[in-house]
């Protein structure tokens, strides 16, 4: 009897599992689907889905291509993507090589080097601007993918050797700085030149990120020059000052001296401003010489700022409340005197670069107005005129 029972089981049993297999196959076909579908949308692509039909000539319904053609298919197409994302990401956030006792990774040595103490607290900020960089070009990559172009397995061989020196020489920097090689390199062998040189300037601008060994020399000549800078400002405001090496006290002793420490030199600012204008000439439609001067020009706008900011502590220990100079303003100037002022400059440099002014709008089509007239005489003439 339960034989009887096991055979009248098998075919409900090979039932079940041909729809349990139609529906795995189902549910394959329409996560495929939905990735290549988000993959050909960001590249600017048609795409045809697994799970529609298509008609032939005939008019009859004739199934799409197979599961396993559509699978090729996308393997064909993001593989070699994958298979560089997931090498950049072993090498960089998996292999364990850098830092005190060699257990930090490429990435996680970076993360930790963007402190105070290196002057890159605003480090952070870079992975941010590179997408919104990169997004600022998206229309225009969708429409430029274009064939490979093999002198880009050069340049990802060059930065292999870079990272190779830097994990054998145990250097960070030099690691971090091949970063942006191998990703240049890649987008030139999968997506063609046109891609590769929009992504550029985007890419490339990540080595401003890289904290460098260190900055005590030009720090040291940078306080300096901004006790200099407000020694001499402060004088043309009327405040005497006296100068003994970066600290300046006042002549008459109305409040106490202040010393022109490291973080008072405009370095952290330099840094900051550096990042801020190489964003700038990267989104900027300009000749690449003028996207040079509008990135060096921070140098100077960063100095001048920062002395401004340095004599208005001055100016305000001198005429006004000296505590609340060395201690509140001292800790906001930056933020309400040194980047409004340093933007504006940029702005003015910009504009001067394109040849006109902040408030134009470039490009902009001037309408001119032309009123025809006509004789009055000259119409009644013409209407009398008999016809031959």
């Amino acid at each position: 009897m339960r034989s009887e029972r096991a055979l009248w089981a098998v075919p409900l049993i090979s039932f079940m599992g041909e729809k349990i297999g139609s529906f795995v196959e189902l549910g394959c076909a329409r996560i495929v689907d939905t990735v290549g579908g988000l993959g050909n949308t960001l590249l600017g692509k048609p795409f045809r889905p697994l799970t529609s039909s298509s008609k032939n000539t005939a008019g009859a319904t004739a199934p799409g291509p197979s599961f396993t053609d559509r699978a090729l298919a996308m393997l064909g197409k993001f593989g070699p993507l994958v298979v560089v994302a997931l090498v950049l990401w072993w090498f960089y956030a998996g292999e364990q090589r850098f830092g005190s006792g060699r257990q930090q990774t490429t990435l996680g040595w970076l993360w930790s080097a963007w402190n105070s103490e290196n002057d890159f607290e605003h480090g952070p900020m870079f992975p941010l601007i590179i997408v919104g960089l990169i997004y600022h070009r998206y229309a225009r990559l969708k429409g430029a993918v274009g064939n490979a172009n093999f002198l880009g397995l050069l340049v990802v061989l060059i930065g292999a050797v870079l990272y190779a020196a830097a994990y054998r020489t145990l250097q960070p920097r030099v690691a971090v700085g091949a970063l942006p090689i191998l990703l240049w390199g890649s987008a030139l062998y999968l997506w063609g030149w046109a891609v590769a040189r929009m992504l550029f300037l985007p890419l490339f601008f990540f080595w401003l990120a890289i904290p460098l060994p260190s900055f005590q020399q030009a720090t040291t000549h940078l306080q300096l020059m901004a006790t200099s800078f407000a020694h001499h400002g402060a004088s043309l405001f009327g405040v005497e000052t006296l100068v003994q090496g970066n600290m300046i006290s006042s002549a008459d002793g109305a409040w106490e001296p202040l010393e022109i420490a490291k973080g008072c030199s405009g370095i952290r600012s330099l840094m900051a401003l550096l990042m801020i204008s190489g964003a700038w000439a990267c989104i900027a439609e300009m000749a690449l010489w003028k996207r040079a001067v509008l990135f060096l020009s921070a140098i100077p706008l960063a100095i001048l700022g920062n002395s401004l900011r340095v004599v208005s502590i001055f100016v305000i220990a001198e005429y006004g409340n000296a505590e609340w100079a060395r201690t509140t303003w001292h800790d906001w100037s930056g933020l309400l005197l040194f980047y409004p002022i340093s933007l504006m400059l940029l702005l003015c440099i910009h504009s001067l670069l394109e040849g006109g002014l902040p408030w134009e709008k470039s490009g902009a089509r001037k309408v001119h107005r032309v009123v025809v007239t006509r004789s009055v005489a000259a119409d009644v003439n013409s209407s009398n005129t008999p016809e031959a």
